[in-house]
């Protein structure tokens, strides 16, 4: 078999991953007037897949287009649901951002804190692969199931 079905096979089997079925569903739900109906859920998440050669033609210091804080923003959101769903509480992202790139990322349930991320260079944002992708978002899941297994009674106040 060769590497490139291996690859594609390995992409197929990661579009069932918890986080990646959470940003597709955030994607789609993006698409009010029917435009991505015919996209595949692999070239809806090509954005967020930025090759090494991708990423050595960006300048190191740049400001992100409102595409890539779209993208970031929605990113925030799947791991939101994500853990929502694994939790049952309600997880809400907030997002402070510079117009230079820099800010924060925070999931919240209103009084506990879940993820918390500084963010640079947004201009360059994305993955090298799709199993980056699933990793990175997968890891923020389960710090924030993490925080609220350990911090039930403050996350589930009120």
């Amino acid at each position: 078999m060769s590497e490139e079905v291996q690859e594609h096979g390995t992409d197929e089997a990661l579009l069932q991953d918890r986080f990646i079925r959470e940003l597709i569903k955030q994607l789609r739900a993006q698409d009010t007037h029917g435009t991505w109906e015919g996209k595949s859920d692999l070239n809806l998440l090509e954005p967020y897949i930025i090759t090494a050669e991708q990423r050595r033609q960006m300048p190191v210091m740049g400001d992100p287009d409102p595409d890539t804080l779209w993208r970031l923003d929605l990113f925030h959101n799947a791991i939101g649901l994500a853990i929502e769903r694994a939790t049952g509480c309600m997880v809400s992202p907030m997002m402070k951002m510079s117009h230079e790139g820099f800010g924060r990322a925070v999931l919240t349930t209103g009084r506990l804190i879940v993820v918390n991320r500084y963010l640079r260079d947004v201009h360059r944002f994305g993955y090298a692969s799709l199993q980056k992708l699933a990793d990175a978002g997968n890891k923020l899941v389960d710090e924030g199931i993490s925080m609220i297994e350990q911090y039930k009674e403050v996350a589930t106040y009120g």
